[in-house]
């Protein structure tokens, strides 16, 4: 195993159960969702204990994103190498047929309340379908406290307290951590965070599971304690077009833990970066990676790991495609 040269990987999707979610996913996906239940996630790179990715394609199908970390350090990463001790992203699909939770999620400092093994979670979504009933939440109104939220609790008015979004496909919303935040109404958006799974809920919409047919658990204090009351850049993000050919090249976000670009065209461009890792999540379309004289054929929904030992590449599109191209920062936090 050690003398094998990394080349690049994709990545098999792992689908979630949740009360909120719907069935949408299987026209993203080409991995058939299971049985008929809700399905509000797809996680489709994760480098986590309970849910490990696997690699889909070439000699080291079946490997864990954990073990390449362990046993191909330096190819894969690069000169991010030394950084991390677990690939830093988590990157998901989700399908909000119903309202999330109203939540948050810790950051740096916290108080002690995050377990010792988890890390901040600053998050971003790009939506990619939305209906007339979709609402994004991000962040809180003006002058918002704490005991505000508490009795808004109590009446049932906690929604007038959180700035309201009307999503449309494209957009592109910013969650850094400490927002409190929710989605749903029919809304598909494509989802990358700071590998770390803790939530707080504050509120839950009523919601009853229909598995255990038991409403959800409240972290009502840890969420409060959580929330950045004072300055949040939450909230939709202006996309900056860096270049318009061989491929529209748009930055959507360009924060601490993560940048992302979303690149739209029908020309054969480069992709990839030298010594670095980069991510591809094809988002439309479908096309081909061509690396070392060897063509991978890219379909939509996919996510597609090139190693920093593969450099860039050309990816060529079968007509019209739009990829997120997503890259680790030299001065992330280390995990």
């Amino acid at each position: 195993m050690s003398q094998t040269f990394l080349y690049p990987l994709r990545f098999e999707p792992i689908y979630q159960y949740r009360l909120w979610g719907g069935r949408r996913l299987a026209t993203l996906l080409s991995e058939p969702l299971p049985n008929n239940g809700p399905i509000g996630e797809a996680w489709i790179l994760s480098d986590r204990e309970d849910h490990a990715s696997s690699v889909a394609n070439g000699p080291l199908k079946g490997q864990t994103i954990g073990q390449l970390m362990e046993q191909f350090q330096d190819q894969l990463m690069g000169k991010l190498a030394q950084r991390f001790r677990r690939f830093p992203l988590l990157l998901k699909f989700l399908d909000a047929h119903e309202m999330l939770s109203v939540q948050v999620h810790p950051g740096y400092t916290d108080g002690g309340l995050r377990p010792a093994s988890a890390g901040a979670k600053t998050e971003a979504w790009v939506v990619l379908e939305a209906g007339n009933e979709s609402r994004i939440y991000a962040g809180l109104n003006p002058d918002t406290t704490a005991d505000i939220l508490r009795q808004s609790l109590t009446n049932g008015s906690l929604a007038d307290h959180l700035l309201c979004i009307k999503p449309k496909p494209g957009d592109g919303v910013f969650i850094p951590a400490g927002t409190v935040h929710s989605l749903g109404g029919d809304v598909v958006v494509f989802e990358i965070q700071q590998n770390s799974d803790v939530t707080f809920r504050l509120y839950d919409w009523g919601h009853v599971d229909a598995k255990t047919r038991q409403p959800r658990a409240l972290q009502v204090d840890q969420a409060l304690a959580c929330i950045d009351f004072v300055d949040s850049a939450a909230g939709l993000v202006t996309a900056l077009v860096e270049a318009e050919t061989p491929v529209r090249r748009e930055r959507l976000f360009h924060c601490e833990p993560f940048w992302l670009w979303r690149l739209s065209g029908q020309s054969p461009f480069t992709v990839g970066a030298e010594s670095v890792p980069r991510v591809l999540v094809c988002t439309t379309g479908t096309g081909h990676i061509e690396h070392s004289g060897t063509s991978y054929a890219v379909g939509k929904g996919e996510v597609w790991l090139l190693p920093a030992a593969v450099g860039t590449c050309v990816f060529r599109p079968h007509g019209a495609v739009s990829l997120l191209e997503i890259a680790l920062p030299d001065h992330c936090v280390k995990e």
